[in-house]
């Protein structure tokens, strides 16, 4: 490509790839003064000498001036050239990539299907469409096993910069909460209607989700939606999942009732709060408290997450701290 080519290309893909014609100048520069001071190592140990590259936007003449002065070598323009070339197809490429990453940066918080493209060690890479993801270790289910070319709907959790130059990379998820929330606004129109909103989602990945809904419309159960027909809808979720249990519990701006209803299945006799404190002591009947506990203190535990507060059940406390509730913001209803 002779450079004056390369200024008829360079405007042309400015326009078509939204490239800025002065970063690729600039580039060009870096890499023609770079070129010459590799032919001329002696440059480099002499700092006293400064060495520019001068490009003449109208007729594309290149220039290479030592303090001022015109060195620009003999069939330096063949040099200048594939120089050029390799600048304007660097910068396509980091436009395209960019372009992608823009178009999935919009796409944070919603969920897309693909299939595992590789494994490196315990990371996941998935082939997304138009790019690859990554699924880490922490963000995925502990209880799944993963194999190359499987298909999963993930969550696009974050758009990331690269500690290299290949581009941002995608970071998903299938532990996010929001992946739950987002699993139920596909299977559940009411979410999508405005009718239904999930109040708050506390999960322990791959064994249990608690999630609090609510209703705008008296007549509709925001649980009822939610589970569907014969539990057809949250089965849906619950298969995506691989079997991990749900309870959908009907929110309440009442504290108590929320937070009895939060225990599910346990049966809760009474609630007695501490407003000052944000703790609540639950009464359950004897034959409920290992329900009400669960294994390992879990539903208790999620309970806590749910509500926001920190939960006494015939002294076994579960405290919370603020930061550990998973709720989903008023913007992703």
């Amino acid at each position: 490509m002779a450079i004056t080519e390369f200024m008829s290309a360079l405007n042309q893909v400015a326009s078509e790839r939204n490239i800025t014609p002065k970063d690729v100048l600039d580039t060009l520069r870096t890499a023609l003064v770079a070129a010459y001071i590799k032919d001329n190592p002696d440059i480099e140990e002499d700092s006293d000498h400064k060495v520019e590259a001068e490009i003449d936007s109208e007729s594309g003449e290149v220039k290479i001036l030592r303090n001022g002065k015109d060195v620009t070598p003999a069939g330096f323009g063949r040099i200048a050239s594939q120089t050029a070339k390799q600048v304007i197809l660097q910068k396509i490429r980091e436009a395209e990539k960019e372009s992608i990453a823009e178009e999935y940066r919009e796409l944070i918080g919603t969920i897309v299907q693909g299939y595992i493209f590789r494994m490196d060690k315990d990371t996941v890479i998935m082939d997304i469409g138009k790019t690859h993801g990554i699924l880490p270790v922490f963000e995925q289910i502990p209880s799944e096993r993963y194999m190359v070319n499987q298909k999963y709907k993930v969550l696009i959790k974050d758009v990331a910069d690269s500690d290299d130059s290949s581009g941002s990379n995608i970071i998903l998820s299938r532990k996010d909460a929001g992946f739950i929330e987002e699993l139920f606004r596909q299977e559940v129109p009411e979410i999508l209607q405005g009718i239904v909103k999930i109040e708050s989602i506390a999960r322990e990945a791959g064994q249990r989700t608690k999630i609090a809904v609510s209703s705008t419309e008296e007549k509709v159960d925001p649980s009822g939606a939610c589970i569907g027909q014969r539990g057809v809808r949250v089965q849906a979720v619950t298969d995506e999942l691989n079997g991990e249990k749900i309870d959908i519990i009907n929110y309440s701006r009442d504290a108590d009732r929320f937070i009895a209803a939060s225990l599910a299945p346990a049966h809760v006799l009474d609630v007695v709060l501490n407003e000052s404190e944000k703790s609540a002591k639950i009464i359950v009947a004897e034959d409920q408290l290992s329900l009400a506990i669960g294994n390992k203190g879990q539903n208790a535990r999620l309970a806590a997450k749910l509500t926001g507060w920190s939960i006494n059940i015939d002294g076994n406390e579960v405290e919370t701290p603020a930061e550990e509730k998973e709720e989903v913001s008023d913007e992703n209803s």
